[in-house]
């Protein structure tokens, strides 16, 4: 069975300037893929791309095997974008009502608004809604043709943390129905807690792709903390050749490698010899943010 989405050497430039340069990766129906990356990655370039609303350079993008520029395919992709995207004078139900007519095959308004925590009888407009409000009639907006892919931009974005609770339980439903769900955010505990699969993106390209024990390393390694900007150089010379040393958010060390008491005991070494107090140090793997954190300063 093909992706739901299929992004090959994929090449968008504007101007003289790369905007994504060479991005391979897919997304499989019943998976969420997070698409992670700094400001200026490519993110949004590749997404606009997979929806079939950016004019693509190089390489080729297929949505459910198809053109994404195809009306039919279209039809079965919902996109929720973290800014517009919503008629402000217009009453959930009414404009739900509205945007159902336009697709063959839409979901009830009425049940898909029940299901997000908005009440269909309200006569707020989505102008007057909060931030978290108007999220929700925004997802609501989006599963409307039943998508076989959900593009989400920032999706929990001005949500307290009952309304998380339950966006994040119905992404979990609606993936499990049969949907690829592709996810962007910054809020890396939703990546961590809703993805079945990673990609990173640096510079308009992937530099990382895998589970979140791929990107992160399992429990294979050593972690401490200490003064920020310790000379990881040397800490590295101190260790068996094919251990890595890298600092991810300021004072947090992370040692690639197998943790061995051989290991730990040049770490203690090293630390004393240097008058580093090391602290919490242990056997754990790296969070996604320290992986985030180093992967960007490798690669800028």
């Amino acid at each position: 069975m093909s992706p739901a989405v299929q992004v090959n050497d994929l090449q968008i430039r504007y101007g003289g300037k790369s905007a994504v340069d060479g991005a391979s990766w897919s997304a499989e129906i019943g998976h969420i893929t997070a698409l992670l990356g700094a400001n200026g990655a490519g993110k949004t370039s590749t997404i606009e791309a997979a929806c079939g609303l950016r004019r693509i350079d190089g390489g080729s993008v297929f949505l459910l095997g198809g053109s994404p520029t195809d009306p039919a395919l279209r039809a079965q992709t919902g996109v929720m974008l973290q800014n517009g995207g919503l008629y402000p004078s217009a009453r959930p139900l009414p404009w739900l009502t509205y945007l159902a007519r336009l697709y063959p095959d839409s979901a009830d308004p009425v049940a898909l608004l029940e299901s997000v925590g908005i009440d269909p009888g309200t006569r707020t407009t989505t102008r007057r809604m909060s931030g978290g409000e108007q999220q929700r009639v925004k997802l609501a907006a989006a599963l409307l043709p039943r998508p076989k892919v959900l593009f989400l931009d920032e999706p929990t974005a001005g949500l307290d943390a009952q309304g998380r609770r339950d966006l994040l339980a119905l992404l979990r439903r609606t993936a499990a129905a049969g949907a690829a769900i592709v996810l962007t955010t910054h809020v890396l505990a939703d990546v961590e807690e809703l993805s079945d699969r990673i990609v990173v993106m640096q510079s308009g390209r992937v530099v990382a792709d895998g589970t979140l024990d791929d990107i992160t390393g399992a429990s294979n390694g050593l972690r401490f903390e200490g003064p920020m900007h310790l000379d990881t150089e040397s800490l590295a010379r101190a260790l068996p050749s094919g251990y890595e040393v890298s600092e991810g958010q300021p004072g947090n060390y992370v040692i690639k490698g197998v943790p061995t008491p051989q290991v730990l005991a040049s770490v203690t070494s090293w630390c004393a010899q240097h008058g580093v107090l090391a602290t919490a140090l242990g056997v754990g793997q790296q969070s996604l943010e320290d992986f985030l954190i180093t992967k960007s300063s490798q690669t800028s």
